[in-house]
């Protein structure tokens, strides 16, 4: 049975996220772009813990996954902890939390509110380690699942530039062995990640972040499972038989790719911040060290290496961008979503799109709109490389795009230029 899962979402009760991002949103969110398995998100917030509850009740006809309206939803909160380290380095990171029930998400709540206010926002601020934060979660039970959330992102990862740790075994100490998944985040692919022979035992998981229903399954989970369960996923996330591949953002659309200063309009790729000393020629101040740069820091392998037991992956683009670079339109505008919408209604959900052959797809659209879809699917596209929390910009023709910012080729291996 093929399953298509988001396992990290954020509610309305966090900050900056849409006042549809509930239970009943996303579960119409999550039929439009085809996920089947969706995170409740936010779990934590006593608030929406009372409407899950209501709304989902204790899940047990599914085996710790809840039905509701023809979509699953898996119990699922992001939690950021900020502690300082032994040698009184401040770290600060986003971790995923899975459970398998009602009952343990209580548990959770209950353990959790002695670090923090859980009631401020939907992702909570816990004075707390990687640690003992893994400890506390899985003395309340083993089933847990820990997933560093967006694991390179300069601020609140556990790889990040600021804030963040050279090793899982670094950030979890004698609970590393326990975490066996990661989520690579909008900045990196899975061929970044395989750079690193440290990672091989660590299976990587994408996800959305989302803080809009539009947001969901802009990177997703295809699993291939002989029926939906907790255990069912875990195991597949465990042992990746049964895990197909994942639906990525090309990396260069995330906001944290190259090397950059968003106040001085300076994007660098990181072989040239590295000559500049990664300090801003504008301003004289240090600049934020992305991705790709962090990345070849810690790689002891050449880009190009995949590992035997690799999880695969396509990298696709926003339905709603590549239609609206193609009109030349604001993804918000009627046209961008007319044309969505037609698409939808055709294939069924967004990713049916992705998943289509060139024939159907230039049946269902426009003959620009589907060159662009099929462009997409090739790698045949250019990036300005998002930076320093700017998001990366769709080139699709040699006319359109930024003048003043370079375009990268998605052709062109640039991580063989370190």
């Amino acid at each position: 049975m093929r399953i298509v899962a988001d396992f990290h979402v954020h509610s309305k009760y966090a900050r900056a996220t849409s006042p549809r991002n509930d239970i009943e949103g996303l579960a119409e969110g999550a039929k439009i772009k085809g996920i089947d398995v969706m995170a409740t998100g936010d779990f934590t917030h006593p608030a929406y813990f009372a409407e899950i509850k209501s709304l989902l009740g204790d899940g047990a006809d599914a085996e710790g996954l809840f039905p509701y309206k023809g979509i699953r939803y898996i119990l699922s909160t992001e939690i950021c902890v900020i502690y300082h380290n032994s040698e009184g380095k401040l770290k600060r990171m986003h971790h995923i939390l899975l459970v398998p029930s009602i009952e343990i998400a209580a548990q959770v709540n209950d353990r959790l509110a002695k670090y923090g206010k859980l009631e401020e926002d939907g992702r909570p601020m816990l004075k707390i380690s990687s640690v003992a934060f893994a400890e506390e979660m899985f003395s309340i039970s083993p089933d847990i699942v820990i997933m560093p959330a967006h694991a390179w992102t300069p601020w609140f990862s556990v790889f990040g530039s600021i804030g963040g740790v050279n090793s899982i075994e670094e950030a979890f100490e004698d609970k590393a062995d326990k975490i066996f998944c990661m989520e690579t985040g909008l900045s990196s692919d899975p061929a970044m990640n395989w750079m690193l022979s440290k990672l091989d035992r660590i299976t990587l998981v994408s996800n959305s972040d989302a803080h809009s229903l539009e947001k969901l399954g802009r990177e997703a989970n295809v699993f291939d499972l002989e029926r939906p369960t907790f255990k069912n996923i875990v195991d597949a996330l465990k042992t990746r038989k049964g895990f197909t591949k994942t639906y990525e953002f090309y990396p260069e659309e995330g906001k944290y790719h190259y090397d950059g200063h968003r106040k001085c309009n300076v994007l660098m790729t990181p072989w040239e911040a590295a000559q500049k000393k990664n300090m801003c020629p504008v301003c004289k101040k240090k600049l934020t060290v992305g991705v790709m740069h962090r990345v070849f820091d810690l790689a002891d392998r050449k880009f190009g290496y995949k590992p035997k037991d690799a999880v695969p992956f396509q990298s696709i683009v926003p339905l709603t961008t590549v239609i609206s670079k193609t009109l030349k339109k604001p993804d918000t505008s009627r046209f961008v979503k007319e044309e969505y919408d037609k698409l939808v209604r055709y294939f069924g959900n967004e990713f049916a799109v992705f998943e289509s052959d060139a024939e159907k797809i230039r049946l269902a659209t426009s003959a620009s709109i589907a060159d662009s879809i099929l462009r997409v699917k090739t790698g045949d596209v250019k990036w300005v490389p998002g930076y320093d929390g700017v998001f990366g910009e769709l080139i699709l023709s040699d006319s359109s795009g930024s003048a003043t910012k370079k375009s990268v080729d998605k052709k062109q291996k640039s991580l063989d230029d370190f």
